[in-house]
């Protein structure tokens, strides 16, 4: 073995060792009778898949204040910004905020990100860097890009034919925004739309649905239909879904049996969701954040994402997962232990689930070395500490080390 990590534990509470060699992972016992080239102790240290990012913009990122800053703090403020910085993109300026921001997510323990870029321009240039970056950046992390038409698929003309040369380009996902478009019908047709694209060059689906805090907005069921009716349920994501927290429970407990039959994934964004919905309540005011917590009781797929890393939506934003998964357990109010173990699992193996990893991601003999230790001893105490990740390991190589703060009483 090239090296074996000593006295590691899993988030089930099991104390491991783990050798790697040649970068997958030959061994996990919990006293592994061998030797290697190099052994690191962690000292009862959590061991666990990697951080997954399951949604971010890495186009608008680092943005914040240019050309100027989202006053309002609104969504659609927001989309006018981005509309006009959107206008100066270069590759070089998209290439260098996105791998630095990847470089962020990634000492913090991401290894897996699904970056959505605006195909609503006619140069395409968003995607076109995403796409060279998802090259640059594959021997240590690995990207997804989704083709988002931000201004919708009908919002201008020529944007079907911009989406379809996005995947002709080689976009892992199709985008959407149906809520968006100008009318009902124009984003009850982009739904279908989006699913024949997926069928005919066969990708994967990730539609911004009902991000809105309009309970009229009821897009989510028309995702779910054409998931059932398709058959592409586990290849199609909901991200957001915000407007699915205002719905009356009589019709949301309708839309409940229709999800689960549809076994769609779900992203919520719990930072940006509390962030920017509910702002023209007054009081009681909205949290706008999709009903996490049910879906989750439901069996259903849920992972989280950043969504805006310093952009025209969010001016904060450190790529730390942990303070997502943190937001998650307090806006949905899922303290009980159980609960709090499932926003773990929200940003690692749900979000491993909703990017259709499948064998490439997860602790176990023959899987690539994909693995973060944390200095913590639970994923309870890795979210209550937003602890620190101590060791990024990226197919079977150490790429970032972090040594967690010191405190000294003088």
């Amino acid at each position: 073995m090239e090296l074996i990590l000593r006295d590691g534990r899993l988030p089930n509470g099991e104390s491991i060792d783990i050798g790697l060699d040649h970068g997958s992972i030959c061994a996990l016992e919990p006293h592994l009778a061998a030797s290697a080239a190099a052994e690191i102790t962690l000292g009862g240290k959590l061991v666990s898949p990697p951080f997954v990012e399951s949604h971010i913009h890495l186009d608008s990122a680092l943005t914040v204040g240019q050309p100027r800053w989202n006053q309002s703090g609104t969504l659609f403020e927001g989309i006018e910004i981005w509309r006009d910085r959107k206008q100066s993109l270069t590759l070089d300026d998209v290439k260098a905020r996105a791998i630095a921001t990847l470089k962020l997510q990634a000492q913090q323990g991401v290894l897996f990100v699904r970056s959505h870029a605006d195909v609503s321009e006619a140069n395409l240039i968003a995607l076109k860097a995403l796409l060279e970056v998802r090259d640059i950046v594959k021997d240590w992390i690995t990207v997804q890009v989704v083709a988002f038409p931000q201004d919708g698929l009908y919002g201008s003309p020529g944007n079907l034919e911009l989406m379809e040369e996005a995947l002709k380009l080689g976009a892992d996902a199709v985008g959407g925004i149906p809520h968006y478009e100008m009318t009902r019908e124009d984003g009850v047709e982009s739904v279908h739309h989006i699913f024949e694209l997926a069928q005919r060059y066969d990708r994967l689906i990730d539609i911004h649905c009902d991000e809105i805090d309009d309970d009229q907005s009821r897009f989510l069921e028309v995702v779910a239909a054409c998931a059932v009716r398709s058959g592409l349920g586990s290849r199609t994501t909901a991200s957001h879904t915000t407007a699915f927290a205002s719905y009356n429970n009589a019709y949301a407990f309708k839309l409940m049996g229709l999800l689960a039959r549809s076994q769609i994934n779900f992203i919520a964004n719990p930072l940006i969701n509390i962030t920017l919905q509910g702002r023209t309540d007054t009081y009681p005011k909205r949290r706008g954040v999709t009903r996490v917590k049910e879906l989750w009781q439901q069996g259903l797929n849920v992972s989280l994402g950043h969504d805006c890393v310093q952009d025209p939506w969010y001016s904060l934003g450190s790529g730390n997962m942990l303070d997502v998964a943190s937001m998650a357990v307090h806006v949905c109010q899922m303290t009980g232990q159980a609960e709090i173990a499932a926003c773990f699992d929200m940003i690692t193996t749900n979000g491993a689930k909703t990017l259709a990893l499948g064998e490439s991601y997860g602790l176990a003999v023959g899987k690539p070395a994909n693995l973060i230790v944390l200095d913590a001893d639970s994923p309870y105490d890795a979210i209550r500490r937003r602890a620190t990740v101590t060791h990024v390991f990226s197919h079977g190589k150490l790429l970032v080390q972090t040594k967690p703060p010191e405190v000294k009483w003088e």
